[in-house]
């Protein structure tokens, strides 16, 4: 998914014997994507790594029913005050579904503790962005420290447990299908192009730890929206050296190099990510469009293949009013989206904006949770009146 990186004890090359300093025999594993088509990496274990025995489910976030929460409502701009939905706990029992669809599922989690189980989420990639907090996300590859501002990437199916910091946490997440940094930004070898808006020297990969024992015997694993318990009778964090593109990374989202115009740029431009009928965009401060007619507020658009929602992060956003940080907005396609009456008119001959949020486009309808719903902004579709 990004670069390849090489850690710890290796054999010459993959699929051959790696011995221990006793000749002891090390396990190879060999974590895919697409199939054995896709980009990989090599792990070397301690011991066996597939010996999980079937146990009781004790821990694992709500995810939503195969029926959406807001059926016969009327279509509308939305406005989501996420910031009430307040749960916290573990990550694995933190995370609360607010939008989704098919393809992906958005929300928010509070937490307030470390996961007391190691986690793996076999439905789709995750990622994380930390609107308040930090802490350490801990995997058999290593630990990685992530912080406020940060994009945190979890692979789909990577073992690893949360350890938030003390304080508050806000963080807003994403499950999806095959996230990967846009292809428009990569060479034909891979590598990230000079013109692309962020570099693999901004990216953050594990600091491998070594074997380490943390006492946690138990795992719960996503699958099917259902989660599954397991249990093990050593430490599956006995990884002695692996290799390859496929691990978790952290990226802070103001390394993200914004494009200025001399008119406005579609915001195809702030694209970061993409995963199966999605696209997540970085909108940070930056100068505004500098045409002598220029207007830099964004101008009222109909995109009717796409459902757009938007997480509030900081500053003020060009186009809204009302909205605070961590508020959610969803602009559902049919009904064209754009500026609160007057944003157009007063953006004219400004120099530069300072918002701070995530963007996501979808191209299936997303539905509302029943959470979603009880902190909703009723008067929001009347505001653009």
């Amino acid at each position: 998914m990004l670069d390849r990186v090489a850690a710890g004890d290796l054999p010459r090359k993959h699929h051959t014997q790696l011995h221990g300093p006793g000749g002891e025999l090390r396990f190879e594993e060999c974590f895919t994507r697409d199939g054995f088509d896709g980009p990989f990496t090599i792990l070397y274990h301690l011991r066996r790594p597939h010996l999980q025995r079937p146990a009781a489910v004790t821990h694992g976030w709500s995810a939503p029913g195969p029926g959406p929460a807001d059926d016969g409502r009327a279509l509308a701009k939305r406005h989501y005050r996420s910031g009430e939905v307040g749960r916290g706990g573990a990550p694995v029992d933190a995370f609360v579904p607010l939008l989704w669809n098919a393809d992906l599922c958005a929300g928010v989690a509070f937490p307030d503790r470390a996961d007391p189980v190691y986690v793996a989420n076999g439905d789709g990639d995750t990622l994380i962005y930390v609107h308040e907090g930090g802490g350490l996300l801990r995997s058999a590859l290593g630990d990685l420290r992530f912080g406020q501002g940060d994009y945190v990437c979890v692979p789909r199916a990577m073992l690893h447990r949360f350890l938030p910091d003390a304080g508050p946490q806000h963080w807003f997440w994403l499950e999806v299908d095959d996230l990967h940094l846009l292809r428009q930004w990569r060479n034909p070898v891979g590598q990230l192009r000079m013109d692309a808006p962020y570099c693999h020297r901004d990216f953050r990969r594990p600091e491998v730890v070594g074997p380490l024992d943390e006492g946690v015997r138990e795992l719960a694993v996503k699958r099917g929206g259902r989660w599954h318990g397991f249990a093990v009778d050593a430490s599956p964090l006995d990884v002695v050296g692996w290799d390859g593109t496929v691990y978790p990374w952290a990226f802070p989202i103001l390394a993200f190099q914004p494009r200025v115009s001399s008119v406005h740029l579609p915001p195809t431009w702030h694209g970061t990510f993409g995963a199966r009928g999605a696209l997540v965009c970085s909108f940070v401060p930056r100068l505004v469009d500098f045409a002598p007619d220029a207007i830099p507020c964004p101008y009222p658009h109909s995109s009717p293949s796409c459902d757009e929602i938007i997480f509030y992060g900081a500053g003020n956003f060009t186009s809204r009013r009302g909205v605070a940080p961590g508020s959610i907005s969803h602009h559902p396609a049919g009904i064209p989206p754009g500026p609160h009456p007057g944003s157009y008119e007063r953006s004219i001959g400004t120099t530069r904006t300072d918002e701070l949020a995530v963007m996501v486009d979808t191209y299936r309808p997303l539905a509302a949770t029943r959470a979603a719903i009880a902190v909703e902004d009723a008067g929001y579709m009347t505001s653009f009146l």
